[in-house]
């Protein structure tokens, strides 16, 4: 029987348990996946906390992304074969062996990614394509300062900024994540502990500041990236991994600026088309070899407690997956 990761009360990673369950009936319309891979994201730590926007009724089991194979298609569906390697989209769901869904949650992998790396590529770089696209609207030759650059969603808008022409600040609470930064295309690096990072970026372009600020980290972090930023920057909200902070409305007065909140799936839930023309220009681009998640830790699947561990310390650089047998 396949095991699966359930939610049965709210809590800290360690309140989950590792079950085995029988295998779903496939319903009218529906796709059995046996899942090879399953990445982690902060949301999960805080849906399974009860502390997300989306708190899904007890059981529940958390993981909103994985990559597998195929393994059994209803006679109604058309287009999805036994045997395809995908990417699975899910609310909540991932951590597990197998899993039910509809054709409309898969998206083929890229063909030179792993099932680890498939299965932690949509959520970081479809947040980071939302916010510096969408919503940020970065423009080549612009200044981009990238929070928490040594994160998933850090990486990839690190990644991405270069694609789009930035001149990329990277900051980061450590060397070994700031080379990875590097790496991905970081034109300039900075150590939190090192220089106040509203100093460093007022050194780096010669007092103007940052034009688009990318801030998974909220809180002190996010107040004072209004003391660096240029005439017209953007602050983008994607998280608060760092405490929720507050906007000082004379600051943004002053310098023309707005704050943007980041949302990618409810964008999506929205305005589906939206994400159509999202997957599309991501697989184009990892296809090239322009896109590539660091993943720094593949976990077992009964380890799942230790791989949320390694997101709420900070440990992870990139990105992290359960990797099953």
């Amino acid at each position: 029987m396949p095991k699966i990761v359930v939610c049965r009360e709210l809590g800290p990673p360690e309140n989950l348990r590792l079950e085995e369950i029988a295998s779903p009936p496939l319903g009218p319309g529906e796709v059995r996946v046996a899942i090879r891979a399953a990445g982690l994201n902060f949301p999960d730590v805080l849906m399974a906390a009860g502390e997300y926007q989306l708190k899904p009724p007890l059981p529940f089991t958390p993981g909103m992304e994985a990559a597998g194979e195929v393994v059994e298609v209803d006679s109604a569906v058309s287009g999805v074969a036994v045997g395809a390697r995908m990417i699975v989209k899910m609310r909540h769901g991932a951590f597990c062996e197998e899993a039910v869904v509809t054709p409309a949650q898969l998206t083929p992998m890229p063909s030179t990614y792993d099932y680890a790396e498939a299965a932690t590529f949509l959520a970081a770089h479809g947040t980071a394509y939302h916010a510096l696209i969408d919503r940020g609207q970065v423009r080549p030759g612009e200044v981009l300062l990238v929070h928490g650059a040594g994160g998933g969603v850090g990486l990839a808008a690190v990644e991405m900024g270069k694609l789009l022409g930035a001149t990329v600040i990277a900051t980061a609470s450590s060397d070994e994540k700031l080379e990875i930064a590097r790496s991905r295309g970081a034109d300039h690096l900075v150590r939190y502990d090192k220089e106040p990072f509203r100093d460093a970026v007022r050194r780096i372009t010669d007092g103007r500041g940052a034009d688009v600020v990318f801030d998974p980290v909220g809180g002190e972090v996010f107040e004072n990236s209004m003391r660096c930023i240029n005439w017209g920057a953007r602050l983008l909200v994607i998280g608060f991994t760092g405490g929720i902070g507050s906007a000082k409305t004379n600051l943004l007065l002053i310098k023309g600026a707005s704050v943007l909140g980041v949302r990618a799936g409810e964008a999506v839930r929205k305005n589906p088309a939206l994400g159509e023309v999202r997957i599309k220009r991501l697989l184009e681009w990892a296809e090239a070899g322009k896109l590539l998640p660091n993943v720094s830790h593949r976990l077992p699947l009964q380890d799942y407690a230790k791989a949320m561990r390694l997101l709420i310390e900070r440990k992870a650089i990139g990105r992290v997956a359960l990797v099953m047998d």
